[in-house]
């Protein structure tokens, strides 16, 4: 069962949510070995009510973080795996006929669950990509002129393989925006490798992994993570960052007004886990290029020049001043 965002529910103290994210990245990190940074950037994502796309090449634990997660709390969870003759109404649901109520019934697609496992989205076709997007901005779908709200909390977690590996196709812009963070995972440590071998040599962890936190208590904690207090100080230095990003000469296009908004959220959240009631520039700057490096598009004569994305960024955020915090 999905639970409402919008249910009454007791408060709780920004140190129940450090206690509780801490909890849960312990869960995590017993099953995804030597992954701490990316476990806990995928753990404030989820109270930043945001999105994650993971990129990297098979086999470094893409889907393994994204099942763990799920797993992690007490919830509804549904895996899509994205292939080529994937349809739309395959995400989304689609309305049956039922003949024995003689009308059309609804039947949900696999988007109706608070997790949902996007596996290899940039093996499906733009348009079955597309079916998302409603979804992950609004929280809702719409089917044959019928709007369907989402339960919360609600978050995709979905991973990619690099464009460059064969039958993907590029994620459009408008469907990486709305995703509110994009990580690496990276090779292990080679300690981490052997960890991971002996680890999982008989049996998955995953197998025997317990949750640690419901879906009621998520949407409590994301409750609390929207009252981490931001200075207007801290704002425009958001506001600063991404202005740069769309006027800068090496980029073609630059952070849209949703990445701010997610940068603040993420913001908040980064700080709620770490016990803080308020926002410090260093969370902006460490969460920076997590959140906006997948929305940039360099030119081609930054391309030429070898920039890439998180390079510009990089150097914006040297150059822009950092707020005066009183």
């Amino acid at each position: 069962m999905t639970t409402s965002i919008h249910d009454s529910l007791d408060p709780v103290s920004v140190r129940e949510v450090a206690e509780t994210a801490g909890r849960i990245q312990q869960a995590i990190d017993a099953v995804v070995i030597g992954k701490p940074d990316s476990v806990r950037l995928a753990l404030t994502v989820l109270l930043a009510e945001g999105h994650l796309l993971i990129e990297d090449i098979p086999g470094v634990g893409k889907t393994l973080l994204s099942k763990a997660l799920a797993k992690s709390i007490d919830c509804s969870s549904k895996r899509i795996q994205f292939t080529p003759d994937l349809l739309p109404s395959d995400i989304t649901g689609v309305s049956i006929w039922n003949m024995h109520l003689r009308e059309f019934e609804f039947q949900p697609g696999a988007v109706f669950a608070n997790v949902v496992i996007g596996d290899e989205i940039n093996r499906a076709s733009p348009k079955t990509q597309s079916a998302l997007l409603e979804a992950m901005e609004e929280s809702q779908v719409t089917v044959d002129g019928t709007t369907y709200e989402l339960g919360a909390p609600f978050i995709v977690v979905a991973t990619q393989n690099p464009v460059e590996m064969e039958g993907t196709y590029s994620l459009p812009e408008a469907q990486r925006d709305r995703f509110t963070v994009r990580l690496s995972m990276g090779y292990p440590s080679q300690a981490a490798e052997v960890a991971m071998v002996r680890g999982h040599g008989q049996v998955s962890p995953l197998d025997s992994m317990q949750p640690v936190a419901d879906a009621r208590t998520v949407v409590r904690m994301i409750e609390a993570v929207r009252e981490i207090h931001v200075s207007d100080d801290i704002v425009q230095y958001v506001v600063d960052i991404t202005t740069a990003t769309r006027t800068h000469d090496d980029l073609q296009l630059g952070a849209s007004p949703r990445a701010t908004l997610q940068l603040v959220r993420m913001g908040r959240a980064a700080a709620a886990i770490a016990g803080r009631e308020y926002v410090l520039p260093d969370d902006i700057q460490r969460l920076a290029d997590s959140v906006l490096a997948h929305r940039l598009m360099v030119t081609s004569e930054a391309q030429v020049a070898r920039k890439t994305a998180s390079s510009v960024l990089a150097d914006i955020i040297r150059k822009v001043p950092l707020p005066e915090m009183s």
